[in-house]
């Protein structure tokens, strides 16, 4: 039996608050990162702020919420953080994000293996249906990584954001459960 939720580069890990609050401020100041995780204009939240909001969306998750931060096996230093968000458990439909703060990190595979780990997670132990991501079009990085994983587009929101007086597309992609278990040779036994 695989080993859920380890890969030959990270494994996915509980949250801790603390250590959220104290990494996720730092990679603040990175605004680069910022643009790339969040349409909304860059801001800078102290350390106890992250905290307080980490400790926040843990207690309100419930059974819709997923939440994992992403580690180096080679020395368990944290790399970022994915979640799975499921919006609707009639139709087994989940949302998907995905953030590497660490810049020596990016495009070396790490949050492929991390967007790997989560969607075994969100199939094989969730047993859902369909997952679904944005993505920004300034973003091709995390676009070729989204289809690596094996996420389709699905369609765009033409001009939807303004980046360094530029208007850019907000890209949605999306993958199958029959198509991941295709994708990685498990027999296809329900849609």
């Amino acid at each position: 039996m695989n080993q859920l939720l380890k890969g030959k580069l990270v494994r996915l890990a509980a949250v801790d608050p603390e250590e959220f609050g104290k990494t996720f401020a730092s990679w603040g100041y990175d605004s680069e990162l910022k643009r790339l995780m969040d349409s909304e204009p860059a801001r800078q939240h102290s350390p106890k702020a992250s905290k307080e909001w980490a400790e926040k969306q843990l207690q309100e998750s419930g059974d819709t919420t997923y939440w994992f931060m992403i580690r180096t096996l080679e020395d368990d230093r944290l790399l970022g953080d994915i979640g799975l968000e499921v919006t609707g458990w009639n139709q087994r439909n989940a949302f998907v994000g995905l953030g590497i703060g660490p810049r020596e990190f990016w495009g070396r595979g790490y949050g492929t293996e991390a967007m790997e780990l989560a969607l075994q997670y969100g199939f094989l132990e969730l047993n859902l249906h369909r997952v679904m991501l944005n993505v920004f079009e300034y973003n091709p990085r995390a676009i070729r990584s989204y289809e690596k994983s094996g996420f389709q587009h699905e369609g765009r929101i033409r001009e939807a954001l303004f980046r360094e007086g530029k208007r850019w597309d907000l890209l949605f992609m999306g993958i199958l459960r029959t198509e991941w278990m295709k994708k990685h040779g498990y027999p296809i036994t329900n849609k």
